[in-house]
């Protein structure tokens, strides 16, 4: 759906349909629009202490807005404040090692019933490299 996509990314048809779901929900366009504010603030290159101000000023407009959909990823902000701004030091994410331990949980529970480690290991292999080996 459209609604998961950046604005900047939407295809007329996928606007067309953006405009008609917020007519029915103005609250999902202010969901949407809120959303699209801190995405901005992530792609511009700030200095930390800019992007916290930015940050704690889209905080208090959320909050401000009455939305609880936002409450828990709030919660988060506020819990791990320092290590999530630090992306503005260097701009990298944990994305990588994120997306890798995923795969590596999701690959864990298709090997449930394995009994050999070393069939594992092959498995984790296989998924994780083997693939490029038979591309060409």
């Amino acid at each position: 759906m459209a609604f998961r996509k950046n604005a900047e990314d939407l295809k007329p048809e996928d606007r067309k349909e953006l405009k008609h779901f917020f007519s029915y929900s103005p609250t999902a366009k202010l969901a949407y629009q809120l959303r699209e504010q801190l995405t901005t603030i992530f792609e511009q290159h700030s200095s930390k202490k800019k992007a916290q101000t930015k940050i704690r000023a889209w905080m208090k407009q959320v909050r401000k807005s009455g939305l609880t959909c936002f409450d828990d990823f709030l919660n988060t902000l506020e819990r791990s404040w320092e290590e999530i701004t630090n992306y503005f030091v260097h701009r990298e994410s944990s994305g990588f090692v994120e997306g890798f331990n995923n795969r590596l949980k999701v690959l864990k529970q298709r090997c449930y019933g394995l009994f050999n480690l070393q069939h594992l290991f092959q498995r984790i292999y296989l998924d994780l490299e083997g693939y490029r080996l038979f591309a060409r």
